[in-house]
């Protein structure tokens, strides 16, 4: 598993959409990412206002970069440094309380899969991160049955032959309570997980070696705090949309406002993920 953030792991390539109307924005744009350590090339087009940066950063750095500008920028899609579409997919993370976020998960090879996002709302410190079973919410995160284990093996860390398919280790929440990761895994495949559900608890998985009861079942990580579907989503070029469908809000009015429910037609804080 690649590090929490940083330089390291394996290159993917980022599709933005960033509001730019003329050379000053490209250049802006541009100057916002030279330099910058895991930021291998930068592509700009302005006449679709299209981004793309081959990196090994988290996604969310490299809009908050973008961003910096002061110009608005929505990750469109995602895909391999060699521009093949192999899976990707999403999970957009709650429950009953203030945790919240967004996971992506990218096939890089056959054999790569690549697990990045950001979540907020948590305690300091280390919180277990795990693919279960079923992509059931109907009661929050308690239906989604046990961690995605069809081997029928012992639970785990990252890098252990003998673990879940679905035993992801732990992701850090930094003082503010925000997780932002990026890490690769050889078992896990986008199309084995797509309407599974993605969970977060309360502690540290103790990676199966912490000698409690629950330690080869769970990592006893404690509750669950949110979850979501694994759903497919949008590799490189495969999302066009300028304009949603349902609600007629542009990509833009988009990019400030919640995901679904009260305060969709709403001016809101943009959430965690977009």
């Amino acid at each position: 598993m690649a590090s929490d953030s940083g330089n390291q792991g394996t290159l993917c390539t980022l599709e933005f959409a960033v509001q730019m109307t003329c050379q000053s924005c490209v250049d802006a744009v541009r100057k916002s990412l030279q330099g910058v350590a895991g930021v291998q090339d930068v592509e700009v087009h302005l006449e679709n206002q299209m981004v793309l940066v081959h990196t090994t950063l988290p996604s969310q750095e490299v809009q908050a970069l973008l961003e910096g500008t002061g110009r608005q920028a929505v990750l469109k899609g995602m895909g391999s440094d060699q521009l093949h579409n192999l899976g990707a997919a999403v999970a957009i993370l709650g429950g009953p309380g203030t945790v919240q976020g967004v996971v992506r998960f990218l096939q890089l090879s056959p054999e790569r899969c690549l697990i990045e996002g950001t979540i907020d709302g948590l305690e300091s410190g280390l919180h277990g991160l795990h693919v279960h079973q079923y992509g059931d919410l109907t009661n929050n995160c308690n239906s989604c049955g046990d961690h995605f284990n069809p081997d029928g093996a012992s639970h785990g860390g990252p890098q252990d032959s003998d673990r879940h398919r679905g035993d992801l280790g732990n992701v850090h929440a930094d003082a503010d309570g925000c997780a932002i990761f990026r890490m690769e895994d050889e078992k896990l495949k986008v199309w084995d997980v797509i309407g599974r559900s993605l969970v977060i608890d309360e502690g540290e998985d103790d990676l199966g070696r912490g000698g409690h009861p629950l330690s080869k079942i769970t990592g006893n990580s404690g509750q669950r705090l949110a979850c979501g579907i694994i759903a497919r989503s949008a590799g490189l070029f495969q999302n066009p949309k300028q304009i949603c469908s349902c609600d007629g809000l542009t990509i833009w009015e988009e990019r400030g406002r919640p995901i679904a429910g009260k305060g969709r037609k709403e001016s809101a804080q943009p959430p965690a993920h977009l």
